[in-house]
């Protein structure tokens, strides 16, 4: 029997600390990954198409930005600081962000949840593509993206360590930093970090982007104590502050916003992620128990800026805050099948406080006018996966229940407002079978099929509200949830310092969310109502791979992707679908002394666009090529650092303009993507 259960230690008790150099985000194939089984397994013994992304060790950039360029992956962009992933075509919604393995909660229109994080604290981001509700419920039908932080774990000598890294950028006039500590004895182990950036407005080619700067500060505390030979306590606690944050993509003006008051900006002063969790991992038998208990907090303040009387019109506070309990088995069966049992239970809350300026010449009524009120979504389920062999053949099958229940006190405000309906209760069947098969040593054939879903979020179901598209939208609390079936199939190799990686796939969506034009208009606004419906279905399917071989001194990599959607019910493309991508490097990497990289990104034109289900907001993007460089020195000891390096970034070095097609903004004024830029890094271990 393969299986072994020392092969869940590393995914129980933490993953080891590792220094990250100071170069650009890499891939790497033929690693450990917690995110996809649950527990720690080989890259190429996965059934799924599968990054695992490094960033530097001071960072000044935000998660979704470690995407753009790898197989499958994408970001939609409101912003410099509001970077959210796309994979495989399915943006926020049907994507699960996590922390450290905790899904983290929000229903916000602008911002990216991925990026309540710094960069410069994490060990790494795990990117598992494909559906993922068996282990991870609502929301995993495009794939899950995991921010893991160092663990703290235990050493039989007493050691203590960290790394330090600083970065300074020319593009946004940026500096960042961040700073870790570990230390770790036989029955305690302790990780601190801290990490902050701050930037100004970044320069495109045609000039300084108006409010695309930033502050933000991350503190982590994690630690973990050994009570008993094979029992420890784990405490993790995390929190993250942004200050200052627009979203110069939502700019608007028109229809929904009072002549008066010009073009108007959401921005949020202060928005702010903490975490609270207690865990026990403990040897139960012959298998592993690992439970937790949390608190997830994301508060923002929300406002809408009007130009033309230069005050918030809008103001709006909200906190959504998520209370869960997780719990796992795993164990090895007498027939050789590793099984993991599981249960989940979480409640998420939100009660934002809106005030709006509407008295018009004057705006300054301040009017209460929340979404909604006291909404509430709680989710409930258990699952079971099984990883086993059949001769070669290695199978992973999984199945979860799960029981969503959503309410509120009020839907929407004023006169038209509700109080009954609001509840709503949903059984979810997700499933999972996936097959890894060995073709020749260190490449493998791999095959999956499974279910997924995501339930409503609180803004679908309960939010009555103007937005930016000029509709005034209507929530519907009793949607139904989406339901995927996706198929993929791939290729995995790593062999004789060649690695590649080929997947083709299909996802069909069926009752896909999304805001339908209804005719009427809003008595109040006189706005063009949009209903928050169930769609007939959508589809995605595409192919994508990577490669990395040696030439010599060198090494040269390549990826690409290629997908489609189709909205069926609208009969056409899906909206805001990726443009093929490739992306050809090569490099020579050094552990001591000098390494450099090149890199070319071609992306091209997107003219399959949404008329009908966008009412003719989505535009055509044209295709570009971008250059990016780097070069630097790793070296030995210097001074109290074990190792050290010098990196330096040349990024857009021809200064194209360009915008990602996923970038919001008023059709064909989308913010333009940062221009030539030069970072300079400076990194350590100690």
């Amino acid at each position: 029997m393969h299986l072994r259960l020392r092969a869940l230690a590393p995914a129980m008790l933490g993953l080891s600390f590792v220094s990250l150099p100071a170069v650009a985000a890499d891939t790497v194939l033929g690693t450990q990954v917690v995110t996809a089984k649950g527990y720690a397994a080989d890259v190429l013994e996965t059934p799924q198409a599968v990054e695992i992304l490094h960033a530097p060790a001071a960072s000044g950039a935000v998660a979704g930005e470690l995407l753009r360029g790898k197989p499958g992956l994408a970001a939609q962009s409101d912003g410099a600081w509001g970077q959210n992933p796309v994979l495989r075509g399915l943006k926020k919604e049907s994507v699960v962000v996590m922390v450290d393995g905790l899904r983290v909660n929000s229903a916000q229109p602008q911002g990216a949840i991925a990026s309540f994080m710094d960069l410069g604290l994490l060990e790494r981001v795990e990117v598992v593509k494909g559906p993922g509700s068996v282990l991870y419920g609502s929301g995993a039908m495009g794939g899950v993206v995991n921010l893991i932080t160092p663990e703290a774990e235990f050493s039989d000598e007493a050691r203590t360590g960290g790394r330090a890294g600083v970065r300074f950028s020319s593009v946004d006039k940026g500096i960042a930093g961040a700073l870790l500590l570990q230390h770790a004895s036989a029955d305690n182990a302790l990780v601190l970090g801290v990490a902050g950036r701050d930037v100004d407005d970044y320069r495109s080619p045609d000039g300084r982007e108006a409010r695309t700067g930033y502050q933000s500060d991350t503190l982590l505390a994690k630690y973990r104590h050994r009570v008993a030979e094979g029992v420890s306590l784990r405490l993790n606690l995390q929190r993250h502050n942004d200050e200052d944050v627009w979203y110069p993509g939502s700019t608007r003006s028109g229809a929904g916003i009072p002549p008066p008051l010009g073009k108007v900006t959401i921005h949020s002063p202060e928005q702010r992620r903490e975490l609270y969790e207690l865990g026990i991992d403990a040897a139960l038998g012959e298998g592993q128990l690992a439970a937790e208990v949390y608190r997830q907090e994301v508060f923002r303040q929300i406002r809408a800026r009007a130009a033309n009387t230069g005050r918030d019109y809008v103001r709006n506070d909200v906190t959504f805050s998520t209370d869960g309990m997780r719990a796992r088995y795993i164990f090895p069966v007498a027939d050789g099948h590793l099984l993991t049992l599981g249960a989940e239970t979480w409640r998420m809350t939100g009660d934002p406080e809106r005030y709006m300026d509407n008295n018009a010449p004057l705006f300054n009524n301040n009017v209460r006018n929340d979404p909604f009120s006291d909404g509430r979504i709680r989710s409930t389920g258990v699952f079971v996966q099984d990883e086993f062999e059949l001769g070669a053949t290695r199978v992973v099958a999984g199945a979860r229940y799960d029981r969503v229940k959503g309410n509120a006190s009020q839907k929407g405000s004023g006169p038209s407002a509700l109080t009954t309906g609001l509840d709503s209760v949903d059984n979810n069947l997700s499933w999972s079978l996936g097959v890894v098969h060995p073709l020749a040593e260190a490449l493998n054939a791999y095959a999956n099929i499974g279910r997924a879903y995501r339930a409503a979020d609180m803004r679908e179901r309960f939010e009555d509200s103007a937005r930016g598209d000029g509709y005034f939208h209507v929530g519907n609390p009793q949607l139904d949830p989406e339901v995927s079936t996706s198929f993929e199939i791939g290729l995995k190799s790593t062999a004789a310092g060649l690695s590649y990686n080929v997947a083709a796939f299909y996802t069909r969506i069926d009752d896909y969310i999304a805001g339908r034009i209804t005719g009427a208009s809003h008595p109040g606004t006189g706005l063009p109502l949009k209903r928050t419906e169930n769609l007939d279905k959508v589809s995605i399917y595409g192919i994508e791979g990577s490669a990395s071989m040696p030439l010599g001194a060198f090494v040269a990599d390549a990826g690409f992707t290629w997908l489609r959607g189709k909205n069926h019910q609208d009969k056409e493309p899906l909206f805001q679908m990726p443009a093929p991508e490739l992306t050809l490097g090569i490099g020579q990497p050094a552990e001591r002394g000098f390494w450099w990289r090149a890199q070319l990104r071609a992306v091209a034109e997107q003219d399959r666009i949404a008329t009908r289900f966008s009412n003719g907001t989505e535009n055509r993007t044209a295709g570009f090529v971008t250059a990016d460089a780097g070069f630097g020195w790793h070296f030995g000891k210097v001074g109290a650092f074990e190792s050290a390096g010098l990196a330096v970034q040349l990024t857009n070095l021809a200064d194209k303009r360009y915008h990602e097609h996923q970038t919001d903004g008023v059709s064909g004024n989308e913010l333009a993507a940062p221009g030539r830029g030069v970072a300079l890094s400076l990194n350590g271990s100690f």
